[in-house]
């Protein structure tokens, strides 16, 4: 019988790096994640990219090996579409805030945000900017948005093209740095899975004021908001009024990619009218 292409790639990796057993863990239409041993002593992680994301996740690979396990999962090697990286066992943040502890996991976010954007050498060259990643939002048809949320839509696309029409300084980004993608580890919190991306460093936390999911009575807070804002804003170093744009935008960027992909957009119709309104009053 023939391998499928994942299993011919889990073979080739275990053979590459002397692996002795693997287990399933995750399968997306963007990867397939498995954990493996090392000698029945280490655990580590391999990720096999599949074709549909594979651009993306290479570009969020050279980035965490960029990172050099400095705030950010360590990865031990990539070959072709495979990714031979460390294993983490802790549980999120997000995990934090569903347990009630939602302060302790913004500060904790602002570390981890600050530990990524330490200067470190070039950045990879394939990093994706800021302004494509919000095509999506710019090239929408407002039609597609129900009819009372189209003043919404226009808000924040006007909001994002103010924020692209007064440029900061231009700094690698995870991308998608939210409670669910920060892990605790032996070595603290630590990030997983960045998009790759290259644009104002305001940006880094939008999405984290419409996260985690499964705490939505926490998030939907507009003192959460205000709070959240005023810390990020104050431990990272950057203007207040354009934190808060950002998540404004991003929540809007995040209804356009549900839309194209048929997906309900209830969750950013809660958030953004909570958003638009912190941004105005900042």
């Amino acid at each position: 019988m023939n391998q499928s292409p994942i299993e011919t790639a889990l073979s080739r990796a275990m053979i590459r790096w002397s692996l002795t057993k693997s287990t399933p863990i995750a399968d997306s239409p963007a990867s397939a994640i498995f954990k493996v041993e090392q000698n029945g002593r280490n655990f580590a992680v391999l990720k096999i990219l599949k074709p549909l994301a594979a651009e993306e996740e290479r570009r969020g690979a050279q980035l965490m090996n960029w990172y050099g396990g400095d705030g950010a999962a360590t990865i031990f090697d990539i070959h072709g579409d495979t990714i031979f990286m460390e294993w983490l066992d802790g549980g999120t943040l997000g995990d934090a805030v569903r347990a009630g502890h939602d302060e302790q996991a913004t500060t904790a976010l602002c570390v981890v945000a600050a530990g990524l954007q330490r200067p470190r050498g070039e950045p990879p060259e394939a990093l994706l900017p800021l302004r494509e990643r919000f095509a999506p939002l710019f090239e929408a048809d407002v039609r597609s948005w129900p009819h009372t949320a189209r003043d919404m839509y226009a808000r924040a696309s006007g909001i994002a093209l103010k924020l692209f029409d007064r440029p900061t300084a231009q700094v690698p980004l995870h991308g998608d740095l939210h409670h669910d993608n920060i892990m605790s580890s032996d070595r603290g919190w630590l990030a997983i899975d960045p998009k790759g991306l290259l644009g104002d460093p305001a940006y880094e936390l939008a999405n984290a004021f419409i996260n985690p999911a499964g705490a939505q009575e926490q998030v939907k807070d507009p003192r959460r908001i205000a709070a959240m804002g005023d810390m990020v804003a104050e431990r990272l170093g950057h203007n207040r009024k354009r934190v808060l744009g950002w998540a404004s935008a991003h929540a809007a960027l995040s209804a356009c990619w549900s839309i194209r992909d048929g997906h309900a957009i209830t969750w950013q119709l809660t958030m953004l009218p909570l958003l638009l309104s912190a941004h105005d009053q900042a």
